[in-house]
């Protein structure tokens, strides 16, 4: 087997790296002498788990070594003494951790409870944690807005996610990539309720062990887990009003041992809001001034449930199932003023109040089995299977009048019925060992995806309906991968690299028919790509001074189209709106090279570049004289050049995070016939969170972002957005209940608008939603609160799943 991995990583291997830090310190009491033959352990600092034991010797020290990197703590006992902790500090070289005095206690200790309260932003080397449970102003907010105000992170007008000025964002939930994109995927993190979430991680640098997807990196959003021996749990209650109130309700339940730990949450969530919208469109010689208010109604019930078997000491297998269940409306009142631009004259009036019946239900199955011993060597196996099943109902009247609003010139009422059918199945490997001083990490992953679309539309006859189009748009996809990692630490310095290679294997069938002059024409477009792709990352740390560090990276990574972006067929908005596929789409590909430096673990900046090739945008291009379809395409090239520097200060009662992040991006591409692209733009987002520590139980926080004006999808120029928050928590209960309370947007600054001139039309468009809005959430703990180490899964589906729509929906999310 030795000799097996020995040929393996001399083959693959392109640098090496670890992790051999040591953390070293003295134990003394009171009076200052050492205390001798203590028991020292080293803790992971995110939820206590004991990593190391040892003793000190004679003069009081301690030393553990070969530490990976992370946050640690030190706790220390002797009999007769009160155990004590230490301060969490940061492992990224060898540390000294200040000495802490024993103390001697007063009668005979049963347990010692630790209460250790993470900041509410981390930062570290290749990633960026936002705790949301820690922060009050994140209370009644759902997934969608805490990732708004996320640092670096933007959200545009059609819920399209960007990470440091880049799109292809990969979604995770709970380390599992989202199966939804688009409006599937913004309306699903709507559903998902600020009670569920623990942390929000923003991962700019992954390593070759996680899929090679999402060319601005990862944002995993970690779900709320239960840590404790016995029987134990929370609920949870909320009640928000902005126009309309909304509310939300939770339980989560916990019952372990040494041999078996069963646990499960369900969370359910009713929400009423309103969206509004303006859109003024120039085309030729034809004006085009739309508003629209939406309104959005949605239910839903989230849960999770498992169980994980210790067999021995070595070995663990689970099972788990979770899901969401949603149903929602959507009413989008729209009035259409067209005009004849020379004049500005209006000349017609359309009315169009569409209303969307849906349900997006989706339900995962994960086992797993894991396997580790005390020498370092470390097995994970997941197989997992995913089903998604979306239902759509649109009734969508077209009624065009003349200028006065009285007269009716034309009625064209449709009725539109597409519903989904997604089956993800999928499993993985991960294996690790120490080889060669460092450590070796190879895996493997399978992944098979079959997605069933359909499309019918019907005309609506006064009595009667006549369906005039069906498409039907069959999906395949299978990616086979195979991944190495090393690591290693040398005297002052660390390196890692790694490569992951993946195959995809895709063909797409859309077959249809539509009713021209009376007469059925049916179209059959059929597609199949094949390729193999090398993804290569690396890094390189000089650590000699703990205090001031350097790193450097590199990576390559890739975007795939989302599934109903490859689809050709036309899908009407409204009468001059349509939206198509296009099967020509092609992956995009990034290279990525970034240089951060770590001053007193506090202040980093971080220093990157990022060349995009094939970029994907949505084009707004002209389909006649007046109308236009909305269509996924490949830009030629993006060029990102990103600089982030933020930074944690506490004083006494007061904290605060700060994060500036700016860039230069620059979008170039030629269509032909006059359809270019050539646009940049210098952009900065800042955001800000301020706590209060006002009495012992009371904590007040004011937080709040800014986003300068940028570009939106490669055309769209926007105009500056920000807000500012304010909120209050009160422990209560004997600790036991916590109440939140908050004030989102409270000056009504988190509006949206822009513009946009391609291919011989202008688009200048605003809009917003009920940002204002008074929160309050109460939650309350039950149960044993002894903390042991919660058990971690990563399940097999780890990319394809997020591409099932098109990215973002059409103007203003419709």
């Amino acid at each position: 087997m030795n000799k097996f991995l020995s040929l393996f990583a001399a083959f693959f291997l392109m640098a090496f790296t670890t992790m051999a830090q040591q953390v070293s310190g003295v134990v003394k009491d009171v009076d200052g002498k050492a205390v001798a033959n203590a028991t020292v352990s080293l803790h992971n600092a995110k939820d206590t788990a004991v990593i190391k034991l040892g003793v000190t010797d004679k003069d009081g020290n301690y030393k553990f070594v070969a530490i990976n990197k992370g946050t640690y703590m030190v706790s220390a006992s002797f009999v007769g003494y009160t155990a004590k902790y230490s301060a969490a500090f940061e492992v990224n070289g060898d540390v000294n951790v200040p000495s802490f005095a024993l103390e001697k206690a007063a009668a005979e200790l049963k347990g010692v409870t630790v209460v250790a309260k993470k900041p509410m932003i981390e930062v570290k080397a290749d990633k960026t944690i936002v705790n949301v449970e820690n922060s009050i102003n994140a209370v009644g907010n759902d997934a969608l807005e805490l990732l708004r105000k996320s640092p670096g992170v933007v959200v545009d007008k059609d819920d399209n996610i960007s990470l440091s000025g880049k799109n292809g964002v990969q979604v995770y939930i709970d380390g599992k990539p989202s199966p939804l994109s688009g409006t599937d995927l913004s309306n699903f993190l709507k559903s998902m309720q600020s009670s569920q979430i623990e942390a929000i991680e923003l991962i700019t640098n992954p390593s070759a062990k996680y899929e090679a997807a999402g060319n601005a990196g990862i944002i995993n959003i970690k779900l709320k887990k239960n840590k404790s021996y016995g029987t134990n749990g929370s609920v949870n209650a909320g009640y928000n009003i902005g126009t309309y109130p909304k509310y939300n309700a939770g339980i989560s339940l916990n019952n372990r041992n040494k041999r078996l730990n069963l646990f499960g949450n369900y969370n359910y969530n009713k929400n009423h809001n309103e969206n509004y919208m303006n859109l003024y469109r120039i085309q030729l010689d034809t004006l085009f001034d739309q508003h629209a208010t939406m309104t959005f109604r949605n239910n839903s019930h989230n849960f999770k449930a498992g169980a994980d078997y210790y067999i021995n000491s070595k070995n663990t297998v689970g099972v788990m199932v979770n899901g969401n269940l949603t149903d929602f409306t959507l009413g989008n009142d729209s009035r259409t003023d067209i005009s004849y631009q020379p004049t500005k004259l209006a000349d017609r009036l359309l009315i169009a109040n569409n209303k969307t019946t849906s349900s997006r239900d989706n339900v995962n199955f994960n086992a797993n089995f894991r396997r580790a011993d005390t020498s370092g060597h470390e097995l994970n196996v997941d197989a997992d299977y995913s089903l998604y099943r979306l239902k759509s109902d649109q009734y969508q009247p077209n009624y065009t009048y003349d200028a006065t609003g009285e007269n009716l010139l034309q009625r064209e009422v449709y009725n539109m019925l597409a519903p989904t059918n997604i089956d993800i199945y999928s499993a993985k490997a991960d294996y690790e060992q120490n080889f060669k001083k460092g450590r070796l990490g190879i895996g493997g992953k399978t992944s098979y995806v079959k997605s069933d679309n359909n499309f019918d539309r019907y005309i609506v006859e006064e009595t009667d309906k006549i369906k005039d189009r069906n498409n039907n748009f069959l999906y395949k996809e299978n990616i086979n991968a195979l991944y190495v990692n090393y690591n290693r630490q040398f005297k002052g310095f660390m390196i890692q690299a790694g490569v992951r290679m993946e195959n995809t294997n895709i063909k797409g069938a859309s077959k249809g028919v539509s009713l021209v002059d009376g007469e059925n024409v049916s179209f059959d477009s059929t597609f199949d790509r094949n390729y193999t792709d090398f993804f290569p990352s690396a890094a390189f740390t000089l650590n000699k001074n703990p205090m001031n560090q350097w790193s450097f990276s590199y990576s390559r990574r890739i975007d795939r189209p989302a599934y109903q972006d490859l689809n050709p067929f036309e899908f009407r908005l409204d009468k001059y709106t349509f939206q198509q596929g296009n099967t020509q789409l092609r992956p995009q590909y990034t290279n990525s090279f970034s240089v951060t430096n770590t001053f007193k673990y506090k202040l980093n900046t971080t220093l990157s570049y990022s060349h995009v090739n094939d970029v994907f945008s949505q084009i707004v291009d002209t389909a006649d004289l007046s109308a236009a379809f909305i269509t996924k395409k490949n830009l030629a090239t993006q060029d990102i050049v990103n600089l982030n520097i933020s930074m944690p200060f506490q004083y006494k009662f007061y904290s605060v995070f700060a994060n500036i992040n700016t860039y230069y991006s620059k979008y170039k591409a030629d269509f032909g016939e006059g359809r270019g692209v050539n646009l940049d733009v210098f952009a900065t987002n800042v955001y800000m969170q301020n706590t209060f520590k006002v009495a012992k139980k009371t904590t007040l926080e004011l937080s709040g972002f800014y986003t300068s004006p940028s570009i939106w999808q490669g055309t769209f120029k926007s105009k500056a957005m920000g807000g500012v928050d304010v909120g209050v928590q009160q422990s209560v209960l004997k600790g036991k209940g916590n109440i939140k309370a908050t004030v989102t947007d409270i000056f009504q600054t988190m509006h949206w608008a822009g513009t946009s001139d391609f291919a011989g039309q202008y688009l200048k468009t605003s809009g917003g939603w009920e940002s204002r809005q008074f929160r309050l959430n109460f939650t309350y703990r039950f149960g044993s609160s002894q903390i042991k180490a919660a058990r971690q899964r990563k399940t097999a589906a780890e990319d394809e799943s997020k591409r099932v729509g098109g990215q973002g929906g059409g103007i203003g999310g419709n």
